[in-house]
């Protein structure tokens, strides 16, 4: 590519990052100007040198050659963390298929108009002789407020601002004139929102031999300026979390920052505790629930070297470290560390590249590791570490397997196997806790015509309204809301009935059957305020709970050592998800529930409600079987080409006709087939086809997506495989070509999707 011009963003700390400006490359910076970098341009009509930085680089001028100006210089100093956010941006517009202006957006701490904090402190000018000549000119005039201020300033020469003003009922602008005629003066200081207050920092626990070896390791090679890949599968229970906090201590000592990636759901006020206790203020912590203020603030903190670790989901990643030494990814087989919004990125991608930016190491950790992390280990790209002991001592609870097609045969129909009635009668006697986990993944609750069949639809989506208790129908894509009708729409008949498996009906089921025990619930509807998360887990850690009742986001990574069993309903739901990676997740779901239990001194149990008993995925996560598990999925994703044996893009078309939805993913598959024929690439007049032959790639489609409209926008995919990640971004790019030169309006887009993590 020619490196002529050079696209260049000016101000980053601006809300609006739509706009870049060319500038001619001189021939004496050809070799050094990349994007990401940090240089000096003339700007504006004065030609004021300032500071910019480079997007992407090209041969092909926007605008008439003569008139652009030349980049002056490339800026002294150290890489900076902005310009090495600019660099990640380019690369995942590159890698997953966005525009520059959406990248951006992604990595960068979008200042947002967000009144700060602003601490104000009057300090005296004047000595105590001089107050005591001022107060007594304010006695004579009765002056009752510049007296009480007198007086105080006369004991101490530096107030706070509100008490100044609240207290001693001083005006501002009995202050200000106060500070006009020199005796006073108003220093201000931006202070920073913490999200957590003041905690006392502890010592942590001292690391098993076990952990302890892991630890020895990974740091040997860090001081020695490796940046390396780790994989820690430990066994639920096994202590991870510690070794993160002993290796982040180390890190720190060397000078260093760390960041700390926790799924969204897993992150909870009792994760982040350990990290405070550990690190005191110099942690803070990024999410969704912080507000603008908050967030802002956190990424300022970190900018100016008042923290060394950040804990949060995946966008904790774009946090601007410039000494960032270390990467921790805990849960990583989580699908919540895959963005839905474009650029549609994995956090563990995006680690490993930000890691070599630094030469920072990245460890990665997780019970159930993803088919992925586990591929790597077995190629030589991470090492492997195992932890095979729960710090309590104790061991993996016993599971048994409910046949629940049994217990109907015989009888039953309590939502509760008897097995689990009879362990669940003896916990509530025995004073322990239980945990009951509903795996909804995969269902919804709908509502239909036990007459005729007829389903109740959201008009604007392909997919069912789900009913709420309160009467009314719910589309779960677009919010559209009715009332739940009287009679069938299609044929009047009064039985419209609802199917639905829900947390409050186990509730409601526990209320009649177990009326002694006192339950917790959570889930979507308990969870809408702020802060109510926390507080159903602290009330259920400090035992005001028997039972607590719950769908996955009671299944991660919490630690309760009165649960003594687990008992998990409907098994087999998430089985049944029209997606490759189903089984897996049923797997992984199903063992990190079972993790729940026995974690105290006292052993555990767990109890597997299921209609089908002999599934593979459920025996393995019924054994704990990482092992089996990960050999026989492998077979399949191997005989099936499907990561991470090999890589798959979805091409996905939307469109508000259907009919131009069509025609934009036949056209664009199309062009797929004819890159597949080629090798692996289209003829662009610029490049010639790349090595590799005919079926190196493979195209499936099109079809309508799995939900084929939501919000009145059809939708619309293809699919494209192949062993060579690279070659797919060839084909991105190629198509990101073909979709400028289409009359597309703005009702019709098209995105990119590398590695799907929902089909």
């Amino acid at each position: 590519m020619g490196r002529e011009y050079a696209n260049i963003i000016v101000d980053i700390s601006h809300e609006k990052l739509d706009k870049t400006f060319q500038y001619r490359i001189p021939e004496r910076l050809q070799d050094q100007i990349e994007p990401g970098m940090r240089v000096m341009i003339p700007f504006g009509a004065g030609n004021k040198l300032i500071q910019g930085y480079v997007m992407e680089c090209g041969d092909t001028p926007e605008y008439d050659p003569g008139k652009l100006k030349e980049i002056e210089s490339v800026a002294a100093g150290q890489v900076t963390a902005e310009s090495t956010a600019i660099r990640l941006a380019v690369w995942m517009k590159e890698q997953y298929g966005s525009t520059t202006n959406q990248a951006l957006k992604m990595v960068l701490p979008v200042k947002k108009t967000v009144k700060g904090i602003v601490k104000k402190t009057i300090v005296s000018n004047m000595d105590r002789a001089r107050w005591q000549t001022a107060l007594e000119g304010y006695e004579r005039k009765h002056q009752e407020a510049r007296i009480r201020l007198a007086k105080e300033l006369m004991e101490q020469n530096r107030l706070p601002y509100e008490l100044v003003t609240d207290k001693l009922g001083v005006s501002s602008a009995m202050l200000r004139s106060m500070e006009e005629k020199g005796q006073i003066r108003v220093e201000s200081e931006n202070q920073y929102r913490n999200p957590i207050g003041d905690i006392r920092r502890e010592e942590p626990l001292a690391l098993s031999s076990e952990q302890q070896a892991i630890v020895d390791d990974i740091m040997s090679h860090r001081r020695k300026g490796h940046g390396r890949k780790y994989l820690i599968q430990g066994i639920t229970g096994s202590g991870k979390t510690l070794v993160y906090i002993h290796l982040i201590r180390q890190v720190i000592e060397m000078g260093q920052q760390a960041i700390v990636l926790i799924p969204e759901i897993a992150l909870t006020y009792q994760t982040v505790l350990r990290f405070y206790k550990a690190f005191g203020d110099r942690v803070t912590v990024v999410n969704s629930r912080l507000s603008p203020g908050e967030k802002y603030d956190q990424f300022m903190r970190a900018k100016q070297g008042e923290v060394d670790v950040v804990i949060g989901p995946r966008s904790a990643l774009f946090v601007p470290f410039e000494r960032l030494g270390m990467i921790i990814m805990d849960e990583e087989h989580e699908g919540s560390y895959k963005s839905e919004t474009m650029p549609k990125y994995h956090a563990r991608e995006v680690a490993f590249e930000l890691a070599s930016y630094y030469n920072a190491s990245v460890v990665l950790g997780s019970a159930t590791p993803s088919l992925e992390a586990n591929y790597l280990c077995e190629q030589g790209q991470m090492t492997k570490y195992r932890l095979t002991r729960r710090l309590t001592g104790g061991t993996l609870p016993e599971v048994h397997i409910a046949d629940m097609r049994r217990e109907l045969k015989e009888g039953n129909r309590s939502i509760f196997s008897r097995q689990l009635h009879e362990m669940m009668e003896e916990r509530l006697r025995r004073k322990e806790q239980i945990i009951l986990f509903l795996n909804r993944r995969g269902y919804s609750g709908f509502v239909s015509c036990r007459t005729c069949g007829e389903v109740m639809q959201c008009p604007h989506c392909d997919v069912s309204l789900s009913e709420h208790r309160n009467g009314t129908l719910v589309c779960h894509y677009c919010g559209y809301t009715i009332r739940k009708p009287e009679t069938c729409p299609s044929c009047n008949s009064r039985y419209l009935m609802g199917f639905k498996a829900g947390t409050q009906q186990i509730e409601e089921a526990l209320w009649r059957e177990f009326p002694e025990g006192k339950t917790l619930r959570m889930d979507a509807d308990t969870t809408r305020q702020k802060d109510s998360y926390e507080e159903i887990l602290s009330a259920f850690a400090n035992r005001e709970a028997d039972i607590l009742i719950g769908t996955q986001m009671i299944v991660k990574g919490h630690d309760f050592p009165g649960v003594t069993l687990v008992g998990i309903l409907a098994a087999d739901l998430s089985l049944h998800v029209n997606d490759f990676r189903a089984g897996e997740r049923t797997f992984q779901l199903l063992t990190q529930a079972a993790g729940r239990a026995g974690r105290g001194q006292l052993p555990g149990d767990v109890v597997i409600q299921t209609y089908q008993p002999e599934d593979m995925y459920i025996q393995y996560a019924s054994r704990q079987d990482y092992d089996g598990f990960y050999r026989e999925e492998l077979e399949y994703r191997e005989l099936m080409e499907y990561p991470p044996v090999a890589h798959m893009m979805c091409v996905q078309a939307f469109a508000t006709e259907e009919r131009r939805g069509l025609g934009l993913i036949t056209k664009l598959t199309k062009e797929l087939r004819i890159a597949a024929k080629q090798g692996g690439s289209l003829p662009t007049g610029e490049r010639k086809p790349e090595p590799g032959g005919a079926g190196t790639v493979s195209v499936i489609g099109p079809a309508p997506a799995g939900v084929g409209k939501v919000k009145d926008v059809y939708r619309f995919v293809s699919y494209v495989k192949s062993p060579d990640r690279q070659v797919l971004v060839r084909l991105k790019d190629d198509l990101e070509r073909v979709i400028r030169e289409l009359p597309l309006t703005d009702r019709e887009y098209v995105q990119f999707d590398f590695d799907p993590m929902n089909i």
